[in-house]
């Protein structure tokens, strides 16, 4: 037996293989292959096939390209976003907003509405290697951040099950995107909680690309000398990922029109929203995303707006003091349409993406990868920034965008992130836990009841679970003049009898 035949490649492939890698000038991944078991040159020969190494060349190239020429386009023609395109629930009518209501639950109902989640994230900064959507933020109920928006999504089920004909099911299917690290685990954490009373076959898991490392000259790194230093490709990832996992082919099997995209970190996010449904379906919508308004001008978060002509994000970095405090007539901020990764996409513009796919610019984040030495062999883990990993966001998509839309929502009520460490005092456990049972308390004042508090809502043991109301609505028969004592869970309608 030669060694050759436990290869996945015979030797004319292999030659060819190297003279490939050699061409576009990464060939030094070949360096310690002599010296290497067969089992490892299987391995690494595998990772290599399955690499695009002339689509690699070509994203750091136009990543280079672009970080050359935003340093250069400092003052790149910056406008605020077109009225024509731009909305608030904040100061929109309680007429319209049912009107974007029912056109989304009607959607809902019809079986045009998909959930994609973006949950690649781990939960490091969080003191955690499990995935983000597993971490737990200490409510009453101790429920995960994935048991949460399962809730909504059954809650939402329930609600719009009303528009549709007597019997009829209605199904919010929920695809979720996981990376290397995650997906496995992701999908165990379902399991082992029977997919929170929705139908696995409904809840659908796919993977997110991955890119290698690159030096900071463009060269491959090698993490070991049988593998290629990877890293997930960021969150616009989800384009190619949704081609490539079979996930269009799911949505237009099943029926799927529109599909509400966000991010596993935010607790508040109101899944399949029907508001932001309704709405994006009655501008013609083919892309979308909800905003909040910035707190104060000096806020760090990207600004959905418009630059050099077409729809995009500014991170914070790219926009002078002037320019961020700039306000319009009524007093607020010109640019302060703070982006929260919060998007509405038909499935017409998902499938329209491989068409500017190679157009996308890919972002540089400078990071400290562990190499190989290519002159020891020597494994170095370093202090300083060391290479860099390739990243798309899932904003870069908007200049293609042929019918965008923007929808300003409420921070309070939809927007609280989780990224930063317990104790952190800003997007942390703390904050997260103390916003999602503000809401719930505002949601039994907002239905004519009273819930004994003192304020402190870190500490307050008080919840209602998604199953019992989405956003407010059915408690007003149940506790409308009626005064609510802590601890309580409320996990069903019982309960809002029992703890009145």
């Amino acid at each position: 037996m030669t060694i050759s035949s436990l290869l996945p490649v015979n030797e004319i492939e292999l030659q060819a293989l190297k003279e490939r890698y050699d061409s576009a000038g990464q060939g030094h991944v070949f360096q310690f292959f002599d010296t290497l078991e067969v089992e490892q040159q299987a391995k690494l020969i595998q990772q290599l096939l399955e690499l695009d190494v002339e689509r690699l060349n070509n994203i750091y190239r136009k990543a280079i390209e672009g970080a050359e020429a935003a340093l250069l386009s400092q003052g790149a023609a910056l406008e605020p976003l077109p009225e024509a395109i731009f909305d608030s629930v904040l100061k929109a009518t309680p007429e319209q907003l049912r009107e974007w209501e029912t056109i989304g639950l009607t959607q809902i109902a019809q079986g045009k509405v998909a959930v994609i989640l973006m949950a690649g994230g781990q939960g490091t900064r969080l003191g955690s290697s499990d995935p983000k959507g597993c971490y737990n933020i200490n409510l009453p109920s101790q429920k995960s951040l994935f048991q949460l928006q399962a809730e909504r999504i059954l809650r939402l089920q329930e609600i719009a099950r009303q528009y549709t004909k007597p019997g009829a099911e209605c199904i919010i299917p929920w695809y979720i995107m996981t990376s290397g690290p995650t997906h496995q685990p992701t999908v165990n954490f379902f399991e082992q909680h029977n997919y929170f009373g929705l139908k696995k076959e409904n809840v659908i898991f796919f993977e997110q690309g991955t890119l290698p490392c690159l030096t900071m000259d463009g060269k491959i790194i090698l993490e070991a000398k049988d593998k290629v230093a990877i890293a997930p490709d960021g969150n616009g990832g989800i384009y190619a990922a949704v081609v490539n996992r079979g996930v269009i082919n799911s949505l237009k099997e099943r029926g799927i029109l529109y599909s509400h995209c966000y991010c596993v970190d935010n607790c508040l996010a109101r899944v399949a929203d029907p508001v932001f449904i309704g709405y994006s379906v009655s501008k013609g919508t083919d892309c979308g995303v909800k905003v909040v308004s910035k707190a104060a001008p000096e806020e760090p978060v990207g600004v959905v707006c418009v630059r050099d002509g077409k729809y995009g994000v500014v991170e914070y970095s790219e926009i002078s003091q002037e320019i961020s405090e700039k306000r319009r007539d009524d007093g607020s901020l010109a640019f302060g349409a703070a982006n929260i990764a919060n998007h509405f996409f038909s499935t017409e513009f998902l499938e329209r993406v491989p068409t500017f796919a190679d157009q996308l610019e890919y972002h540089i984040a400078k990071k400290k990868i562990k190499y190989v030495d290519l002159e020891t062999g020597e494994v170095v883990v370093p202090k300083s920034n060391s290479g860099m990993k390739l990243e798309c966001f899932v904003f870069d998509v908007f200049p293609y965008a042929q019918h965008f839309s923007v929808l300003e929502v409420d921070r309070k009520e939809e927007f609280s992130p989780l990224k930063n460490a317990p104790g952190s005092g800003a997007d942390c456990p703390e904050t997260s836990r103390r916003d999602i049972v503000a809401q719930h308390v505002r949601f039994i004042e907002s239905a004519g009841g009273k819930v004994v508090h003192d304020g402190d809502f870190e500490k307050l043991e008080f919840e209602i679970s998604p199953w019992v109301s989405y956003s407010g609505e059915g408690l007003a028969e149940y506790v409308a003049g009626k005064t609510i004592s802590t601890p309580a869970v409320i996990e069903t309608k019982a309960d809002l009898i029992r703890f009145t």
